[in-house]
């Protein structure tokens, strides 16, 4: 006997696209669009909701049952944040070194600037190139007990051949 098929699934469960791709990424459509906003590198909330407000897209719709336009609208306002005046506390990347510009760096560009500001760090010798060089802790950590990786194994008292186990 054939197993009933069920009928309430409706109109939406078969439009659910399950993965959405914006600015080279794969974003999961089962989830919010300002949470999934989040998985791009180089967006968190609050510049996923900017993102969403200046794309005219709801927050809170499922990322999976976005339109072609709506993800069209979202991929231009994620690569190009510039064109909708996003305060500039919201830009991961102020005043730039080499152009004096505010921008906001995604993905591939976010790690190519990373690498290039420390290779200068490095080259320069500032105090944070030289923890870099060092494999040091740049952010003023204690080195006691952490990062032991760079000093090796942690090691007791060595005693002397000789030397009785303990007193009596």
């Amino acid at each position: 006997m054939a197993e009933p098929k069920p009928q309430n699934l409706g109109k939406q469960a078969e439009e659910i696209r399950h993965l959405v791709r914006i600015a080279n990424t794969d974003l999961d459509g089962r989830k919010p669009v300002y949470y999934a906003l989040t998985k791009i590198k180089g967006v968190n909330y609050m510049f996923s909701n900017f993102v969403a407000t200046a794309a005219k897209v709801d927050k809170h719709k499922k990322t999976g049952l976005l339109s072609d336009g709506e993800v069209k609208r979202l991929e231009e306002a994620v690569k190009n944040p510039m064109i909708h005046n996003p305060p500039a506390w919201l830009l991961n990347r102020r005043k730039d070194a080499e152009t004096g510009k505010d921008v906001h760096l995604t993905a591939a560009d976010l790690d190519f600037a990373k690498d290039t500001d420390i290779k200068i760090m490095k080259k320069i010798k500032s105090y944070r190139g030289v923890r870099h060089i060092l494999g040091l802790p740049v952010r003023g950590q204690r080195t006691k007990s952490n990062f032991r990786k760079n000093k090796g194994k942690v090691m007791g008292v060595k005693r002397k051949p000789g030397a009785k186990a303990g007193r009596t």
